[in-house]
């Protein structure tokens, strides 16, 4: 018991403290598998709590809300991307403690093939973890990459050269764009772009904070206090979503960006006080638009 507990709190240290959270969260609203539960993510999920009650108190956001809305409204659209054919293959890039690979897998067996994408010390993690499922499910797999490489056996060309051009291939990231400065988020665009474009039908998935909805004096505090929380700035790289749309449309993609209140009679986490916190990008290589 002792060295299970002393081996939690090992991992912990290796994966950021927004991995964990984002885990908890997706573990205490039913949404995660067994095999990702730690302790170390549930304390600091309880010790978060007075915060985010605070937050909510005064009207404004909370982690929760906008973490489970852009969850939820990434799923709904691959779930309709898998069950109109036009997807049969995934790649979540940092992928980290999500169980979303998991859950396609169980749901849609041998008709997808998922990829869960991290560095390594996340995918050595999770294969640990995941060591049962992965072994009697060929067509789930982590593995490394470097989502900012160029070239490279640990690059995204070099991931998705095993797949099938002939078929749909989703990219998707959550979690990871805010964390890095605009010209790292539009040379990783440029390489998902490119990759995209390669397959019979490309779509790009990803949540994203602009500076339009994040304005007010209440949000501020908020963004500030997640920066202390990650350790690091939170990036804001565009002040609304005509801005992002040029700018992914200057790398050679059409974009939408969805607002998760709209989908709220669909999906009920996109009904939360903080949902809108946040957007998700639905993108296409512009060649593939009509």
């Amino acid at each position: 018991m002792v060295k299970n507990i002393a081996s939690q709190w090992l991992t912990a240290a290796r994966i950021s403290p927004t991995a964990l959270y984002t885990g908890q969260v997706w573990q205490s609203s039913g949404r995660s598998i067994p095999e990702l539960k730690s302790m170390p993510a549930s304390a600091l999920h309880i010790a978060l709590a007075p915060s985010m009650f605070l937050s909510r108190s005064l009207g404004g956001p909370t982690l929760e809300d906008f973490l489970l809305a852009r969850h939820d409204l990434i799923d709904h659209h691959l779930t309709e991307l898998i069950e109109s054919g036009k997807v049969s293959q995934v790649v979540e890039i940092a992928a980290g403690l999500s169980p979303r690979g998991s859950r396609f897998v169980e749901r849609y067996g041998d008709k997808i093939t998922y990829i869960e994408a991290d560095l390594p010390g996340m995918v050595a993690q999770k294969k640990k973890l995941l060591a049962q499922r992965l072994s009697v499910c060929p067509n789930h797999h982590v593995q490394v990459v470097d989502a900012f490489a160029d070239t490279g056996p640990e690059s995204l060309d070099a991931l998705v050269a095993q797949l099938d051009p002939k078929k749909g291939l989703a990219i998707v990231t959550e979690g990871l764009l805010n964390y890095f400065d605009q010209d790292s988020v539009l040379n990783l665009w440029a390489r998902i772009s490119h990759t995209l474009a390669q397959f019979k039908h490309g779509v790009y998935l990803s949540d994203i904070h602009l500076q339009a909805q994040n304005a007010d004096p209440l949000a501020q505090a908020f963004v500030a206090g997640l920066s202390v929380f990650v350790r690091g700035r939170v990036h804001l790289h565009f002040e609304t979503a005509g801005h992002l749309q040029l700018a992914m449309e200057s790398l050679g993609m059409a974009c939408q960006v969805l607002k998760p209140s709209d989908y709220a009679a669909q999906i009920p986490a996109c009904s939360g006080k903080g949902a809108d916190f946040c957007r998700v990008l639905f993108a296409r290589p512009a060649s593939a638009v009509k």
